[in-house]
């Protein structure tokens, strides 16, 4: 495992535990890998200011793949990849949803903003309690005809209505990703859009090759990154479907199952 030059990591079910926090083990296990010149990059659907508190909580300074890897900034903020969705179809997605799944909270995500059309919104609330970010108040149509389009669609909804929600949307826009990141998240983005894309431009940045990646996810939004890096580990809480797909398998994020995969592969 010796040939590891840079580390990916999922956020939430992976460096997170099931309270929103991550360990001392993990953050010591993090320290050392940059320490050793090994980069650690936290790679999610959520929007840049939703994992700078987690870089800062841990004492590091990261590059970030964020919103699934439609949008990737290095160490220092400074973008490398951007993919916007288009308005034509945003337009029409926004319509279909309002028509189809009425009861959804929809959530307009570009770049360093996160906008809702109503704030109080109780999901919207309990986004911003888990994230740290803050979302504003917006009529998603006035922001397209200013040109401001999203890298990210986010539907909040009850279990039901995300499966349904998930299968419909897959059916009906072939042009865009939709997959649930959670029972009750369903992210929209552009056909382009993976995590294993957004690794692909953050290896061209730093000169490294897949082979040298090592990554680590719980979840099916993670399999095309568990699929692409050269070693690939689910973390314990992983369904079995995305433990098949890693080349190892780890404790769970709630024992800091990063920290003890790196520790056992004398990665550290």
């Amino acid at each position: 495992m010796s040939n590891v030059k840079i580390v990916f990591s999922d956020i939430d079910g992976t460096v997170l535990t099931s309270q929103h926090e991550v360990t001392s083990q993990t953050k010591d296990a993090v320290k050392k890998l940059v320490a050793e010149d090994i980069p650690f990059v936290l790679v999610s659907a959520r929007m840049p200011e939703a994992i700078y508190p987690i870089t800062e909580d841990m004492g590091i300074k990261m590059p970030i793949i964020c919103y699934s890897g439609a949008y990737v900034l290095d160490r220092e903020g400074q973008e490398l990849a951007s993919d916007f969705m288009e308005a034509a179809p945003v337009r029409q997605l926004l319509g279909d949803i309002a028509a189809a799944f009425p009861k959804v909270t929809v959530n307009f995500y570009s770049a360093h903003h996160w906008y809702v059309t109503d704030k109080a919104d109780a999901r919207v609330k309990r986004e911003e309690d888990i994230t740290s970010a803050q979302a504003e108040q917006a009529d998603f149509d006035a922001l397209l005809k200013q040109g401001i389009l999203p890298h990210k669609i986010l539907l909040m909804a009850e279990p039901a209505d995300c499966a349904a929600a998930e299968k419909y949307f897959q059916q009906h826009y072939p042009q865009f990703q939709v997959a649930r990141s959670s029972d009750i998240l369903l992210e929209i983005m552009d056909g382009k859009v993976s995590k294993a894309a957004g690794i692909a431009v953050l290896l061209q940045h730093y000169g490294f090759d897949k082979s040298e990646a090592l990554s680590f996810g719980d979840n099916y939004n993670d399999l095309a990154m568990l699929e692409y890096t050269g070693m690939s580990v689910a973390m314990g809480n992983a369904p079995d479907d995305v433990k098949a797909v890693a080349k190892a398998v780890t404790a769970s994020n709630n024992d800091s199952g990063i920290a003890v995969f790196l520790a056992a592969q004398k990665i550290i």
